[in-house]
């Protein structure tokens, strides 16, 4: 038995949760009194809950009356570990960006009109710029951010910008309405969006679009660097490896979804 599960009293929610991770965890199946023990459940609740998750084919009762794991957790463990291979999947074409580009690279999606960083592979330099995965950033002074509304219609970006506190976060911020939906009109016509020191001075950054399974804008693939080693200019040079990088990932998100 796994003694790393926690004895806990917390809500019904829980309980459940902890059931059906010490059933994934144990080496060997477990009696409803193994269960009601090891979790401090009244056997009366034990019961009560392992009825519900049999009859919902999270666990069933095997021949000798032992809780083993059901095929709707079978389905779920399998799912989880797809899922795991999936992030593998992305780690691997993000890492060799990276050595490609000498940069460090990442995924950032819209959320909440902000961006989140979903993936990162860090560069090898001493010297680098830290954001790490889970961060939220501005929409409208990063690369990411900007190529992200440069897919929406003109009239939804004009009322998502005429509503946005532009703050001058450097001396580079584009901080007049006019001027930003200019440049993110000009991202629409390329399909690159450049943070030019823009969010954090000493920093560049520029991305290009992942697609989605319905081939719509799904996500942002960015490098930054400090520009104490490499301009804009430099990073533009590695666009052909990037856009590259774009399709492996769409195709990644494709095959997930099928």
């Amino acid at each position: 038995m796994n003694d790393t599960v926690k004895r806990s009293k917390g809500s019904a929610i829980n309980r459940v949760l902890e059931i059906i991770e010490l059933i994934s965890v144990s080496e060997r199946p477990l009696a409803p009194a193994d269960l009601a023990f090891t979790l401090d459940i009244p056997k009366p609740s034990i019961h009560r809950l392992l009825q519900q998750l049999e009859e919902d084919g999270f666990v069933r009762t095997d021949w000798r009356g032992q809780i083993v794991p059901g095929a709707r957790l079978v389905k779920t463990a399998v799912g989880a570990l797809s899922s795991r291979v999936q992030e593998n999947m992305r780690q691997s074409v993000l890492q060799r960006l990276a050595a490609e580009v000498g940069e460090t690279c990442g995924i950032a999606i819209p959320r909440d009109m902000e961006m989140l960083y979903t993936d990162r592979v860090q560069s090898n330099w001493p010297l680098q710029i830290y954001l790490p995965v889970g961060c939220r950033v501005p929409v409208w002074c990063t690369s990411g951010g900007k190529l992200y509304l440069s897919t929406l219609t003109k009239a939804q970006r004009s009322r998502l910008i005429g509503n946005m506190q532009l703050e001058a976060l450097t001396r580079n911020s584009l901080v007049e309405k006019a001027a930003l939906e200019a440049d993110i009109a000009e991202i629409a016509h390329t399909g690159v969006s450049n943070d030019n020191e823009e969010f954090i001075a000493g920093m560049v950054a520029c991305s290009v679009a992942i697609a989605g399974p319905d081939d719509r804008y799904f996500a942002s693939l960015f490098v930054h660097a400090p520009t104490l080693r490499c301009s804009l200019e430099q990073l533009h040079a590695f666009l052909p490896q990037m856009r590259q990088a774009a399709r492996e990932l769409s195709q990644l998100l494709k095959e997930s979804a099928q």
